[in-house]
C-alpha cells in the first residue's frame, strides 16, 4: 500500500518510514525539517519520496494525499518548556496542521494513525491509566494534544476513520530532547563521564517505550478494521527518574551519583499506561526492555 507520513523524517517518524518499507509498502514523507533530520531516512532514500514542506500548506498537502491509502500523522511541535514560551506557535502547528490532516482525509476517505499523547492526563488521578481517564493536562503542549483529539472525535463523528495513539515516553536510536528527552540528556553528560542532572526529587515516574515498538503499534491500527478509538501506547511499567540514573550510570560502569535541581514547570508526576485496550483491540504490547536497550546503546 502507498502512505502518507508526516513528521517522516524526525525521530518517531523516521522509524515508522523504516518499518513500513520492510514491510513492503510505499511511503511519501512530508517534513519541514524544523526538529526533523533528512540523515534520519539515509537507509530508505531511494525508496521514499520526500516532499520539504508544512502541513499548514494545505493545497500543497492536499494535492500529494490524492493517491495514498492512509495518512500517518507524526508531524508535531513537542518541547514541553518551549509550548509555555510559544503557545500561538504550538497551536497553529499543532492543531491547525492536525485539522488540515482530517479535513484532507475526510475528502478522500482516508484513515488516519496520528500520534496523540499521555500528556493529555496531565496529573490522573489513577494508576495505571486508562483510555477513558479524566484529560486535565498540564501545559499548552498537552493542550494542544487534547484540541487534536476533540477534533478527531467531531471528524470521526463524521465518517473519518480516526486512530489516535497516547505515546507514553518513547525512547530509542536517533531520539531528540524531543521525545523522552530525559532519556537523551542523562546519555550525553554520562558520555561525557558527567552526572546525570535530575529536577526535582527523581521520584517522577515514567513510562518508557520503544520506538521500533510504536512504530509496529502504528502499522497495526492501520491494518485493523478499528474505529475511530484512542489507544495508550506505553510499556505498562514504570520506572523513577533516580531509577533511570541509576540504570544508566550502572550500564556505563561508572561510579558517580545524579546532581539535583530545581523542578520544571508543568512537570507530571507519575504516568503508566494500562494497555489491556490496545492488547486486546490489536494484540500489541512492548516487546523491547528498558534495561536491556540502555546496556546495547552503551556497550
Amino acid at each position: 500500500m502507498r502512505f502518507l507520513i508526516t513528521g517522516g523524517a524526525g525521530f518517531i517518524g523516521s522509524h515508522l518510514v523504516q518499518h513500513l518499507i520492510s514491510k513492503g509498502h510505499s511511503v511519501i514523507v512530508v517534513d519541514n525539517l524544523h526538529s526533523g533530520k533528512i540523515e534520519n531516512l539515509s537507509s530508505v532514500k531511494k525508496e521514499i519520496v520526500f516532499h520539504k514542506m508544512d502541513i499548514l500548506e494545505y493545497d500543497k498537502l492536499r494535492n500529494i494525499s490524492k493517491d495514498v491509502d492512509g495518512i500517518f500523522h507524526e508531524a508535531a511541535l513537542t518541547l514541553v518548556q518551549e509550548s509555555f514560551e510559544k503557545p500561538k506557535e504550538y497551536h497553529l502547528v499543532n492543531v491547525t496542521g492536525t485539522e488540515n490532516i482530517f479535513k484532507i482525509a475526510k475528502e478522500f476517505g482516508l484513515k488516519v494513525v496520528y500520534a496523540s499523547s499521555s500528556s493529555v492526563y496531565g496529573n490522573p488521578e489513577r494508576i495505571p491509566i486508562k483510555e477513558d481517564a479524566k484529560r486535565r493536562p498540564l501545559n499548552p503542549y498537552g493542550e494542544t494534544k487534547l484540541e487534536d483529539e476533540l477534533l478527531a472525535e467531531k471528524y470521526s463523528s463524521k465518517g473519518v476513520k480516526i486512530i489516535g495513539l497516547r505515546y507514553f515516553n518513547v525512547y530509542g536510536k536517533g531520539q531528540s530532547i524531543s521525545y523522552a528527552g530525559v532519556i537523551t540528556k542523562f546519555l550525553e553528560r554520562i558520555r561525557n563521564k558527567q552526572p546525570p542532572i535530575i529536577y526535582g526529587d527523581g521520584l517522577q515516574k515514567r513510562d518508557f517505550v520503544y520506538v521500533g515498538d510504536i512504530a509496529r503499534a502504528n502499522l497495526l491500527c492501520m491494518e485493523s478494521k478499528i474505529n475511530p478509538a484512542f489507544f495508550n501506547v506505553g510499556s505498562g511499567k514504570t520506572t523513577s527518574v533516580l531509577e533511570l540514573a541509576n540504570m544508566i550510570i550502572k550500564a556505563a560502569g561508572l561510579e558517580i551519583k545524579p546532581d539535583f535541581e530545581k523542578p520544571l514547570q508543568g512537570d507530571v508526576k507519575e504516568s503508566q499506561a494500562d494497555i489491556s485496550l490496545i492488547e486486546k483491540m490489536i494484540s500489541w504490547h512492548a516487546e523491547m526492555k528498558l534495561d536491556n536497550w540502555l546496556f546495547e546503546i552503551l556497550h
